[in-house]
This record gives structure tokens, sequence and C-alpha cells, in this order.
């Protein structure tokens, strides 16, 4: 009769970043049911974020966007400059165009909306974990059509100053351009946005999440 074996299974570690407790509390709730995940930590915002991940090293990170002092955003870039392979998981209430774009170019592995999280979330995490990009239909149309009209980052940088009050004089100064290259931007960006004129472009770019 030959020996018994013992099977030995992987469990992914998954560090839980939201500023809402709730959130995270419901998150850990679901994910503790899956026999093959646990826990590694939780964060409330990105400042923590980036410190759990280097003292934890979890498998996968959900990272809400939203959150006070340091976004999800700039945690995903940080702690992808310093972990080019780490998983981490974009979390949001809304789907805009911009916000997914500029989430999959930080490095996130995927971008899920919170009302679908209870749907099937260790199933998301072992997705991502495997190396699918966890996007869901509706959003992959969403970012299909969003890349066709992304703001480059100098037209970011300069619609940026545009919402901040800046002149065109203004924005050229701060950023080292000439004034017609200021207006050159600004038209290119108009098209994109198809806006009538600069405050019509900044008030399209937030509402698609092109701005931070």
């Amino acid at each position: 009769m030959p020996p018994a074996t013992m099977e030995t299974t992987s469990r992914l570690r998954v560090l839980i970043v939201d500023d809402h407790p709730m959130m995270r509390r419901g998150l850990r709730g679901v994910l503790e049911q899956a026999p093959d995940i646990d826990i590694a930590g939780e964060a409330a915002d990105g400042f923590e974020a980036l410190e759990a991940y280097r003292m934890l090293l979890p498998d996968v990170t959900l990272m809400d966007l939203a959150m006070p002092r340091c976004g999800g955003l700039e945690a995903i870039r940080q702690i992808r400059k310093e972990f080019p392979q780490a998983c981490i998981l974009a979390l949001t209430t809304y789907a805009s165009d911009g916000q997914i774009v500029r989430a999959l170019e930080a490095g996130a592995a995927g971008y899920v909306l919170k009302s679908a999280l209870c749907e099937d979330t260790a199933g998301m995490v072992r997705a991502a974990h495997g190396g699918a990009r966890v996007l869901a239909p509706e959003l992959e149309q969403i970012v299909a059509a969003g890349r066709m009209q992304q703001l480059t980052g100098r037209e970011r940088d300069v619609l940026a100053l545009v919402a901040q009050g800046c002149s065109n004089r203004q924005a050229a100064d701060r950023l080292g351009i000439a004034d017609e290259t200021v207006k050159s931007y600004l038209s290119n960006i108009m098209q994109k946005l198809h806006a009538s004129d600069r405050t019509h472009a900044v008030v399209i770019a937030m509402q698609r999440g092109l701005l931070e």
C-alpha cells in the first residue's frame, strides 16, 4: 500500500485598503469565507498602504482609489515603483473612463466597482493573482472609448493649471513653454473632449476622472 501523501494548498494573502472601516470589514468577511485566502492586513489610506505592503508583501491588494491624505492612484504608483510585480486591484464606487485608464496605467491588475464586489470577490482575487486583467465587459467598453480620447500627460498638466484659474500666460510660465504651445494644447483638449471652451473642458475632464 503506497504511503499517504499530504496535500498542500497555497493560500493567497490579501491586503485590504479602504478609508471606510465598514467596507474593510465587509471585504474581510467575504474573503475569510474562501478556503484559500487569508487577510494579511488592512490600511486606511495610501500612506498606510505603502507601509503595510512593505511589511506584509501580500499576494493581492484591494486598493480603494478615493481616500484622504494619499489616494489609491498614487499608492498604486508608489507600490509598483518599489515592487514591480505587485498585484493590485483598484476599487471605486464610480466608473469613469479617465479614472479606469489612469488606474491601469499606474499598474493596477484590474478595476472593480464596489457594487460588484459581493458577486465573486474571491474569484476576482484569484484571477488577478493568476495574471488576468480583472475588468467587467461594460468597463472594457468604457476603457476602449476612453483611450480614443485620452489626454496626454502634458495636456492634463495644462488643463490642471486652467482648472486652478491660470491664464494661458501663467500656465506657460509654470510649465516652461510658450503661450502658443499652451493654446495648441488647449485646442487639442477641447477637440478631444468635444468642449465648447476651456471652462467646459475642465468640467468634462472632472466628470470623466481625467483630472485628479
